[in-house]
């Protein structure tokens, strides 16, 4: 969301720019006044949103960066051979369990 955020800025700031330059005397003054304001809340809220997001993605992963999806999940299949002979018999059995899932069946 920072291209909201950036985007409402720019949007308040040409508004702000027209508003000191121009200088109308009429509804179009408030009018200008009540859009500015109101880019300038798109922005403010956009950006909360995205601090919002980070800290939850934080949270959830500890120091991990936030899994996006449509990302792969790496399984078995996906471990090269040097890494299965590295690893242990009961660490395999482990990830097996962890793929299957909360359901115990196996997606194949």
């Amino acid at each position: 969301m920072p291209v909201v955020a950036v985007a409402a800025s720019l949007a308040a700031v040409a508004l702000l720019v027209a508003l000191v330059w121009w200088q109308p005397r009429s509804i179009v003054a408030v009018v200008l006044a009540l859009l500015c304001v109101l880019f300038v809340m798109i922005a403010g809220v956009s950006v909360t949103e995205g601090r919002h997001r980070r800290e939850e993605a934080r949270a959830r992963g500890g120091d991990e960066p936030a899994q996006w999806p449509g990302q792969p999940v790496a399984r078995l299949s996906d471990v090269d051979a040097d890494t299965l002979e590295a690893l242990d018999s009961r660490d395999l059995r482990a990830m097996r369990e962890r793929r299957q899932g909360a359901s115990g069946f196996s997606d194949r």
